[in-house]
């Protein structure tokens, strides 16, 4: 009877989007896939050349998931993952929002300013390449502020002074100025440092390609190097970097994609109840 009931659960969780016999799973632009195996030796994964690791379920041993991205710009499409799990990407549903930035040098910077954003993009986009292989998240993600209320989630196509520009790769929380930030789970900080877009900004890997981020910071409470706890205070908020005011900007990135993070959380914590 459990093993009837874990099948049908694990089915559900999957999102499948036909008998799931076929192994054609329903997955949304944006989204975080979780793929499951009750296999030692699961069939490897693999997205866009990008091989997707099979790690050990954070609840039940011997059960082993994998964690796949699908990023903001995949249009509808089907995506082969293995020989035997199919992705039907679906498009989610985003919206577009007007942003109006006093300063409009953090909109069109000069060539010197470009330079140092390019170098901060490469930076960071070096560092989420790589993680480190312990599980340091061994328990559910936690909101990084104590009030939750979302000014802007993500996905939202920002219209900065009348021109899109981009998309938004994390969830805007409230956060008056000097509000505490706490990190979202246990993992070492890899980034804390000023940059040109985010501002003050400190980025934690919680290891098996799991990242969270939070910009535009007032002031950085944590370092480089050092091992942080699941609630421990890692900066306070502010407004630094191409703002409109104070807030906190939260992302996550998972294997070198941005996924949407409320979404990200619900997810990963769905498994520390099933």
């Amino acid at each position: 009877m459990k093993k009837i009931y874990w099948t049908v659960l694990l089915a559900f969780m999957c999102l499948a989007a036909k008998d799931p016999a076929s192994s054609i799973y329903t997955a949304y632009n944006g989204k975080l896939f979780i793929a499951y195996s009750s296999s030692s030796d699961p069939v490897p994964l693999e997205l866009g050349g990008r091989k997707i690791a099979w790690i050990n379920h954070p609840k039940h041993l011997g059960q082993k998931i994998a964690l796949v991205p699908i990023s903001y710009h995949t249009k509808s499409s089907t995506l082969k993952l293995s020989k035997d799990i199919t992705l039907a990407i679906t498009q989610a549903q985003y919206k577009k929002e007007s942003i109006v930035v006093a300063d409009r040098s953090r909109l069109y910077p000069n060539k010197q300013v470009q330079r140092r954003i390019d170098k901060e993009r490469d930076e960071a986009h070096a560092i989420y390449q790589k993680s480190h292989e312990n599980q340091y998240w061994k328990q559910p993600f936690a909101h990084p502020v104590k009030r939750v209320f979302v000014t802007s989630p993500f996905g939202t196509a920002r219209v900065f002074n009348g021109s899109v520009q981009s998309y938004h790769g994390g969830v805007d929380f409230r956060a008056p100025q000097g509000t505490p930030i706490y990190a979202a789970n246990d993992g070492m900080v890899v980034l804390a440092k000023d940059r040109f877009l985010s501002g003050k900004s400190v980025v934690i890997d919680h290891g098996n390609g799991v990242y969270t981020t939070y910009f535009h910071c007032s002031r950085l409470l944590a370092r480089v190097g050092k091992f942080v706890r699941k609630g421990e205070t890692i900066a306070l908020s502010g407004a630094t970097g191409r703002v409109s005011g104070a807030h906190l900007h939260f992302g996550v990135v998972c294997n070198g994609v941005q996924v949407d993070p409320m979404d990200f959380i619900k997810q990963i914590n769905a498994l520390f109840a099933s």
